[in-house]
């Protein structure tokens, strides 16, 4: 498999699974196992970097990414995204990129994902309500 660097420090493979239709987005969810067996396939022919988001699922899809890539924690890279705001009900109910947000998240993210670094965090929809030099 071919590979590409991210910014100074990440190498990923050329070819990347974004995992969101494995949990919304295209019709209903796939069975955890179907997905895990799925995200570990990928794995074995070579593919190193995994995208998800808080909002997929929302949630299950973080998790689902997680228990899929524990045992392979450190030879992938894990991307997952910030920025909406997510009601009790687990409805998305607009935007919310404000730092003390985005700390929530990551907290969040870092238990589903099941590992203690987030490879890449970014930003998944602009905030209008929060100029971009407080999200930096």
């Amino acid at each position: 498999m071919q590979k590409r660097r991210l910014g100074n420090d990440l190498e990923v493979s050329a070819l990347g699974l974004g995992c969101m239709g494995l949990s919304s987005g295209y019709g209903a969810a796939v069975e955890k196992q179907e997905g895990i067996k799925l995200i570990r396939a990928a794995v074995e022919r070579g593919v190193t970097f995994f995208d998800t988001a808080e909002v997929y699922g929302p949630f299950a899809n973080e998790g689902l990414v997680g228990d899929a890539l524990a045992p392979f924690r450190s030879k992938v890279v894990i991307a997952t995204k910030f920025g909406f705001k997510i009601d009790a009900d687990g409805k998305q109910v607009g935007l919310d990129s404000r730092p003390e947000h985005i700390k929530e998240v990551a907290h969040a993210s870092l238990k589903r994902l099941k590992t203690d670094v987030i490879d890449l965090f970014y930003q998944h929809r602009v905030d209008p309500d929060v100029p971009i030099e407080d999200v930096a």
